[in-house]
């Protein structure tokens, strides 16, 4: 598998956990519709299905979780067009993390929203505030150019309208109490939150990925994301204890929309974390180790997928999973030069 030209940036300045292209006007903003008054709508990212925005609607008002690219924000204020939702009655927007996949889109969203308060780990709220030092870090990988065709313009936020939530922070929405618990594994700036009236989680990354042409009898697929730059196995596995104490009856991911079957996933996503830091530590002096990584990875996934019953085509699977597969490989490579020479 080949892994598209992707560069990363430094620690706690890695905006993205996808990165790649700009949201792409050909792909519908599709909605679908859950219970409890939450929906999930396409971001336009890279492909239909791959990154979802959750809008959330509590009497009469609505809140976003996560926000796509600045290419998203025409495509989600269309959602909200066909839902008769006024940007003054979107009031909060929040970002699970500051992956430009998640929060690339925060800085356009806010100017659209004028009601709106930005709701972010606070690790990540100065980079919203003041996002000069992310921006110039994307262009040096990038170049001026394509920063700009990927990500468009990135807009501080005023820091007047930032909300940072701890651990443990309770918010109340418009009468929904939505409670805020950090959970570190894929990034030291990520935070998921559980509805409190429905029992569900909206994670962002922490559950990890679930494409839904792998969902197999109502049964889905899901593997974790262990990409760069801040990767902790021993953080990741916490997290997803911590999160299934709340006894959650289903998560909405970011990548894709919601699951349920969590108990079965959890256990699932142990075994997958520990099966890559099994890999990347088996790899860790191979002169191609990146190569060997994605091979590995690539393998592991690929089987366990047709072992979870999915009848896609191999390569079909292979094409899915490549952005993924290239990007762990390149999450674990920075963890084990992190470890550097202990066991």
């Amino acid at each position: 598998m080949q892994l598209r030209n992707t560069g990363k940036l430094p620690v706690d300045q890695d905006l993205s956990c996808h990165e790649g292209a700009l949201a792409d006007p050909c792909i519908p903003h599709r909605i679908t519709d859950y219970d409890g008054g939450t929906s999930a709508i396409d971001a336009g990212y890279l492909r239909a299905g791959l990154a979802a925005i959750h809008l959330i609607v509590e009497g009469g008002k609505a809140a976003l979780v996560d926000t796509g690219t600045s290419s998203s924000v025409a495509g989600v204020l269309e959602a909200l067009r066909t839902k008769d939702i006024a940007p003054e009655e979107v009031v909060y927007v929040f970002v699970t993390h500051i992956h430009l996949d998640h929060a690339g889109g925060a800085g356009e969203f806010m100017r659209r929203l004028p009601n709106a308060k930005l709701v972010v780990h606070p690790r990540g709220a100065r980079h919203m505030a003041d996002p000069g030092k992310l921006i110039a870090s994307a262009m040096t990988v990038y170049g001026e150019v394509e920063f700009k065709r990927m990500y468009g313009v990135i807009h501080p936020v005023d820091a007047n309208r930032i909300i940072e939530a701890p651990d443990g922070f309770r918010l109340d929405f418009n009468g929904r109490s939505l409670l805020f618990l950090d959970t570190a594994g894929h990034a030291r700036h990520h935070y998921c939150i559980f509805d409190e009236r429905n029992r569900s989680f909206f994670t962002g990354d922490t559950f990890g990925v679930s494409y839904r042409e792998f969902d197999v009898d109502g049964l889905e697929f899901v593997f974790p994301t262990t990409t760069p730059v801040q990767f902790d196995p021993v953080a990741a596995h916490a997290s997803l204890d911590r999160l299934m104490s709340y006894g959650p009856s289903c998560a909405f991911l970011t990548h894709y929309g919601r699951i349920g079957n969590l108990p079965h996933h959890a256990a699932q996503m142990h075994e997958l974390i520990d099966d890559h830091v099994t890999i990347a530590k088996k790899l860790r002096d191979n002169p191609d180790r990146h190569d060997a990584l994605v091979e590995k990875l690539g393998e592991l996934l690929l089987n366990r997928i047709i072992a979870h019953g999915c009848k896609l085509p191999e390569e079909e699977i292979r094409n899915l999973l490549d952005l993924d597969v290239g990007l762990n490989a390149q999450g674990l490579e920075n963890w084990l030069n992190q470890l550097g020479g202990a066991n």
